[in-house]
Order: C-alpha cells, then sequence, then structure tokens
C-alpha cells in the first residue's frame, strides 16, 4: 500500500489509548531538502535515532514499510526506554516528527539512515533481506548532495557493494554526487543508563569528503564522532565489538560450568576478579545469548571469511559454545528431573522472563525459545510467564501465552531465564525445585545455580 507522510499533530499519543488515524493524503513534490534527516526503518534501532535528531531539534522523516509500525509508533505501543517515550510524545505533536511508509519522501532529507535489521537464518547465515531492500530503497530515492549513511552491523564491503556502486550505476558518485559512509548503530535496548548523545559514533566514508559529511551529520545530535580511515574501518570496527562479548561470553560460561564442578560459586569469582582495576572486563554466565547482535553478527565475519577460504578458530568455537548454550540448559533441566526422580517426557516445566535480556520485549533470537522448543521435544509439559511478552512462538508453529498466575501451571521444576526488574516471584512454594540460569540475579532461596 502507497502511503504519504504522516506528520506528528495527526498521530494521538500513548495516553489517549486508541489508534491514531493515518490521515493519508498525496504528498507535494519536493523542492530542495525540507527534512535534515531520514531514518529508514523504526525498529529496536531506528526509532529511538530518529528520535534522538528529534531531540537535537532536528527535522526528522521516519520510513517503515509496515504501516502497522507507524500506527503502533503513533499510539506508542512501542518498547521503548522512558526518556524516549517521552520524546515519542512530543514529536507527535510536532511538525518536525513525520512518519510515512512511502519511499519517495526520502528525497526530502538532507541525509538517510539505514537502519534495519541484519539476522542470521537457522544455519547461521547472512540473511541480507532487509538490508538489501533498504539499501535499494535509498539508492533509488537518492537525491544529489544527499548524504546516505549504513548502520546495520554487516560485512566488510557492504557498504560498497549495496550502496557505493548502485548509485554509481545510478550516476551517483560518492565523494562527488552523494556522500556515503558507515556507521554502526550502538544501542542498548532496556538501558536507561545511557543516552544516546552520549554514546561515540564511529564513521568511516567512501571518500574523505563522504567522511566529513557523515560526521556532520551524526554530530546533528551526538557529542562526540570518531573518524576512521574507510568504511572497512568502520564495518569491521563493530564486528570486533561484538565478536569481543560473544569469545568474553563463551569463556564466563565455560567458567561456570567449571565452576560447578568444583563446587565454587562462578559469581563469587566473577566479583573478585572484577576488583581488579585493569585487565579484567566482567562479564555474566548464562542460559544463552538473545538479540539482534552478539549470536549474529560475529557470524557475518565468519561467513565473509568462509568465502576467503580463511579460519578463525577461536570465533568459530565461540559461536559453537554460545549456540549449544540453551541445549545444555535442556540438559541441565533433565538432570535436575531425574534427580527428584522424574522423567522429562510429561513434566511441567515453567520458564521465568522469555525476553533476551531484562526489561525489553524483545525475543529476537531469546535463548527462551530453544529451551522451551527443546522441552517440548522431550515431551515435557511447557509454560512460561513474562510481563512484557504476551506470547510467542515456537519453531514449530505452536503458540505459547504468558500465564496469567503460574500457580495454575504447577510446575515440577521453575526455569529462571530473563530477570526483570517487574519479576514477581511471590507464587514459589517453599521446596519448589528452581534451576536459577541467571545466577542469582532473581534472588531465590535453595535455587540450583545453572
Amino acid at each position: 500500500m502507497s502511503t504519504a507522510p504522516v506528520t506528528g499533530p495527526q498521530l494521538e499519543p500513548a495516553a489517549h489509548g486508541r489508534q491514531p488515524d493515518l490521515n493519508i493524503v498525496d504528498p507535494s513534490p519536493a523542492t530542495g531538502f525540507t527534512r535534515d534527516v531520514a531514518v529508514i526503518g523504526l525498529g529496536y534501532v531506528g526509532l529511538p535515532t530518529a528520535l534522538a535528531y528529534f531531540a537535537a531539534d532536528q527535522a526528522v522523516l521516519g520510513l517503515d514499510a509496515s504501516a502497522a509500525r507507524l500506527v503502533a509508533i503513533g499510539a506508542g505501543q512501542v518498547d521503548v526506554i522512558p526518556t524516549d517515550r517521552a520524546r515519542l510524545e512530543s514529536a507527535m505533536f510536532d511538525d518536525r516528527f513525520q512518519l510515512t511508509a512511502d519511499p519517495a519522501m526520502l528525497s526530502t532529507a538532507a541525509a538517510v539512515i539505514v537502519c534495519v535489521p541484519t539476522p542470521v537464518d537457522s544455519h547461521f547465515v547472512p540473511d541480507l533481506t532487509a538490508l538489501r531492500a533498504a539499501c535499494d530503497t535509498a539508492v533509488r530515492h537518492a537525491t544529489p548532495g544527499q548524504v546516505i549513511v549504513l548502520t546495520s552491523t554487516t560485512y566488510v564491503g557492504c557498504t560498497i557493494d549495496l550502496l557505493v556502486e548502485p548509485l554509481a550505476r545510478r550516476g551517483l558518485r560518492a565523494g562527488e554526487d552523494v556522500f556515503v559512509a558507515f556507521s554502526a548503530e550502538r544501542i542498548d535496548p532496556g538501558n536507561s543508563g545511557t543516552a544516546q548523545e552520549v554514546l561515540p559514533r564511529v564513521i568511516g566514508g567512501a571518500t574523505p569528503a563522504c567522511a566529513e559529511r557523515a560526521a556532520a551529520t551524526l554530530a546533528g545530535y551526538a557529542e562526540h564522532v570518531h573518524q576512521v580511515p574507510s568504511l572497512a574501518t568502520a564495518e569491521m570496527t563493530k564486528l570486533l565489538e561484538n565478536t569481543f562479548r560473544a569469545v568474553n561470553i563463551a569463556l564466563v560460561n565455560e567458567f561456570a560450568d567449571i565452576c560447578r564442578t568444583l563446587d565454587i560459586d562462578v559469581t563469587h569469582v566473577i566479583e573478585a576478579a572484577a576488583t581488579k582495576p585493569y585487565g579484567f572486563m566482567a562479564f555474566t554466565p548464562g542460559p544463552g545469548v538473545g538479540g539482534h547482535c552478539i549470536p549474529c553478527d560475529p557470524h557475518y565475519l565468519l561467513w565473509q571469511l568462509r568465502k576467503d577460504r580463511t579460519d578463525a578458530p577461536m570465533i568459530t568455537e565461540a559461536m559453537r559454545q554460545i549456540a549449544g548454550r540453551p541445549g545444555r540448559t535442556v540438559d541441565r533441566v533433565r538432570e535436575m528431573l531425574a534427580e527428584r526422580p522424574m522423567a522429562v517426557k510429561g513434566a511441567r516445566v515453567l520458564v521465568v522472563g522469555v525476553a533476551y535480556k531484562p526489561d525489553v520485549a524483545d525475543v529476537r533470537e531469546s535463548p527462551a525459545l530453544e529451551i522451551l522448543q527443546g522441552l517440548r521435544d522431550l515431551g515435557a509439559a511447557i509454560g512460561y510467564v513474562d510481563p512484557h511478552v504476551p506470547e510467542v512462538r515456537l519453531r514449530d508453529g505452536v503458540v505459547l501465552k504468558s500465564l496469567v498466575d503460574p500457580r495454575w501451571f504447577n510446575p515440577a521444576l521453575v526455569l529462571l531465564h530473563t530477570p526483570h526488574a517487574d519479576t514477581d516471584l511471590s507464587w514459589l512454594t517453599p521446596g519448589q525445585p528452581v534451576l536459577d540460569a541467571t545466577f542469582g540475579r532473581l534472588d531465590v532461596a535453595d535455587a540450583v545455580a545453572l
């Protein structure tokens, strides 16, 4: 469906508690740049990015292919931190903030920021579907003088493949007609402790002129912009950031297993090691890794290296360990049930928290989904409770809904998975078998650590 711009005043704020009317009209032909920034993709990265520019007094256009997403944003039915929720409520009544599903409107913006997901498929092969579509949209509607910045995490060389070369085929040369750069997003969903504008942004351009123009665009809201010599350097920087985290998470999970074998509390070990003021960074073990970064991003590097017949054994093993962690959690559930003794088949197992991290509604790559599926495959009767996630769909198509009262489920075992701040465990009964995959972040007496 072709839609025209949806301006702030035409959308009802969340406080009104009803869906907004999109008030779709045909856009007027653009005469020059009437918007400072256009953001393609209004998900967990794009919407906070658009709101950060808006808060910095920039005129913002938000583009999303989903009309349902635009309605949800207008109604305030989105998972954002309190600061961004306040910004969104203000934006809905301000002409400087405009939403649209019409890609032709991109030509009205001086800068275009691409913020779409870059997941992997079930075989850990990069899925570039959304990224290719977004970049193709940016290229088709590019206008001379525009700055185009790719922020989605991807492989080295992607900005050239999907932006620079297609633009050149249109007769738009990077550094002369348009200005192309890469600056990976730095957004931590659910974390209210660090404002978007204080997070440094790394940027590399197709040419020095591209880098300068793109840096000025980012400086429209970011307090610090760090320029690097090339697109490839910027692309690889993001891959290093998240591969570093993946390797260290795999390491601390292994330490957790070792400590369990030696009857040592791994949390005490981590806390003690973290007293060292240099050379150590604390990571926390858990049931697996979810979200749009760590389970996916290193695979973009490994995929590219496989094409070049280059080995990366440490990264490969770390990602193998991360992928296997939910399965080992299922094994621990089976071990605990066997100690009762009880077969996993027919046993009622309840998972507390299914979002990939605390205090968000995001279940992308959440280990809980794989754990629930693994238990279901073994014949367990499964249920979950999560105040942020009303329902989930498992790999086999089964849809589960969060329990209103977990006491009705009468679980044989409870798995603590995601420690939301508002998690209610008052329903737990004395002597209830509890497997703690949060490693003490949900304080339950006599819980067995994963």
